[in-house]
């Protein structure tokens, strides 16, 4: 059979939900306006739900990819900004030979028996999972993910794996760490505001699922990439990585290694100018992991080792410099994103600099790195459009007045369940509301005001509560068509959806388990928090 495309797929969910609307009442929870966390939230009014007039979608089906591509500009924007950056960097052939040099790294590494017994591939996708799931633990890290996609998707294939190990590697480790999160405050920190918890209180029991889905996962993804290793053909992607292994060949024929040229220096010196001068004008940046709040001075700390490293790597070559200049931005973005609030506005202008920056290191003209960026804007063009029509979902759910609907049906069905049996109500209405709303922080403002309050009623502890809304949000987020970061992540990596669901939806059903287990001992057992 022929696989549909996934434009097609998520159309037809389109139709499905428009359909939907003329069946399913009508309906709407008044809401109210508090302040969580610093923000404004709409919340749910306890008890307030009424049926309304319904509102059946009809041609609406057509102007929700327009209404979805405004719902989603901002990840449209930034998969178009990161997409045309990295093709710049691309053209350099920096990444190539950066990749190549690596691997000979590697190969080195495994004279030594220890290592080689372990296997230092196993090594490396291990410390890039577990950095990656503390990325989405502590800051929440998911729109993010899609500029890495880039990145660790050649190098797998590179390492004699797959495009679905380069997604496994960054974009799932972060979402299960999002999932298990300690200190996220897309969930964690705005379910606990509207809960009336304290701030990242239950941090312990937290830290221990973080541990045990984060094991699991790099459990996963070494059994599954070990496998492709030994048998490529078993791999879901075999075929259509072919686009990847291509490149992947050009890489091992890379070894002209170029120079710098004036065009370098002058980077160099506009670069460091400006880390010095935000050492000055930033000299400590306020970081809030929980409850604590630490001044550092991290960016004297990132001048005093890129003013000397970079001048070192531009000595040695100009590959080497704009490979340092790409783990300068990725150091800025983790401050950006941890001491300034950075979302993905401000992560797009980064590399959309870094790619402007590379390109006149690589001595391109002005004319050069326009097409280049055009060029990059073309080629992820498909993965935006997608994203648009995804959007689209919600709005005909919304336009439909069928969410709350859907709400309160199944907020009604959990009563009488027991604690074990409205806990796992409780967790599987937030699995199944995820794939409508992938949006943590929206889910949150919708559906814990109730849950809260229910848990109440049945006498469970708020903060499991939120622990149901966070492990719920998290997992099914990474199958939902409707979720735009994981329709670009696999547009850029060429995965089509219906082979991505194949693949990971047995994984699921053991994460979403292993959910439910880690919901039962705080019933149980008293855990500081709970």
């Amino acid at each position: 059979m022929k696989i549909p495309h996934t434009f097609t797929i998520v159309f037809c969910l389109v139709i499905l939900c428009a359909v939907a609307t003329w069946f399913v009442p009508g309906g709407e929870f008044e809401r109210e306006i508090i302040v969580v966390e610093g923000v404004s939230r709409s919340i749910v009014i306890a008890d307030s739900f009424h049926y309304t007039e319904n509102a059946p979608q009809t041609w609406q089906v057509f102007t929700a990819f327009f209404n979805g591509f405004k719902r989603t500009a901002h990840i449209i924007a930034f998969i178009l900004m990161v997409g045309g950056a990295f093709w710049i960097l691309n053209a350099t052939s920096a990444i190539n030979i950066g990749i190549f040099s690596f691997l000979r790294s590697t190969e080195k590494l495994k004279k030594n028996k220890l290592l080689n017994k372990v296997g230092v591939n196993n090594i490396v996708i291990t410390f890039i999972m577990i950095l990656f799931s503390l990325f989405g633990a502590i800051f929440g890290m998911s729109e993010e993910t899609i500029a890495f996609i880039i990145i660790f998707v050649p190098l797998a294939i590179s390492m004699g794996y797959d495009s679905v190990t380069g997604v496994l590697m960054c974009y799932v480790a972060a979402h299960v760490g999002f999932s298990g999160a300690m200190l996220n405050p897309f969930t964690v920190g705005i379910a606990q505001g509207l809960s009336g918890l304290p701030a990242f209180s239950g941090l312990e029991y937290r830290m221990l699922c973080w541990i045990i889905l984060t094991a699991i996962t790099i459990a996963f993804t070494l059994w599954y990439a070990n496998r492709v290793k030994k048998n490529p053909e078993k791999s879901f992607m075999y075929e259509l990585d072919s686009y990847w292994r291509e490149k992947a060949a050009e890489t091992q024929n890379v070894h002209e290694i170029q120079k710098s040229s004036w065009a370098t220096w002058i980077v160099y010196g506009i670069i460091s100018s400006l880390l010095i001068y935000c050492s000055f004008a930033f000299t400590y940046s306020t970081i809030s992991i929980g409850n604590n709040i630490f001044s550092v001075m991290l960016f004297p700390v990132v001048a005093g080792i890129f003013i000397p490293f970079g001048f070192y790597s531009a000595y040695k070559s100009v590959h080497s410099y704009i490979l340092s200049l790409l783990v300068l931005t990725i150091v800025v973005l983790v401050i950006g994103v941890l001491g300034y609030h950075w979302y993905v506005g401000e992560i797009a202008g980064l590399f959309f600099a870094m790619g402007i920056a590379c390109g006149f290191a690589y001595h391109f003209t002005f004319d050069n790195i326009s097409r280049l960026f055009l060029d990059g804007c073309k080629d992820i063009m498909n993965a935006a459009l997608v994203v648009g029509i995804a959007g689209g979902i919600i709005i005909i759910l919304e336009d439909g007045k069928i969410i709350d609907t859907i709400l309160f049906s199944v907020s009604q069905a959990m009563e009488g369940a027991g604690k074990v049996g409205s806990v796992g109500a409780m967790y599987l209405v937030q699995s199944v509301i995820n794939i409508l709303i992938p949006s943590g922080s929206a889910k949150a403002a919708l559906t814990i005001p109730m849950m809260a309050e229910f848990s109440d009623i049945i006498g469970v502890s708020r903060q499991l509560t939120v622990l149901a809304f966070q492990l719920g949000d998290g997992f099914t987020t990474m199958v939902t068509p409707a979720s735009g970061v994981l329709i670009g992540c696999l547009g850029i990596a060429r995965i089509p959806y219906t082979k991505w669901l194949k693949f990971f939806f047995p994984f699921l059903c053991i994460l979403m388990i292993l959910g439910f287990v880690l919901l039962l001992p705080p019933l149980f057992f008293h855990f500081n928090g709970f």
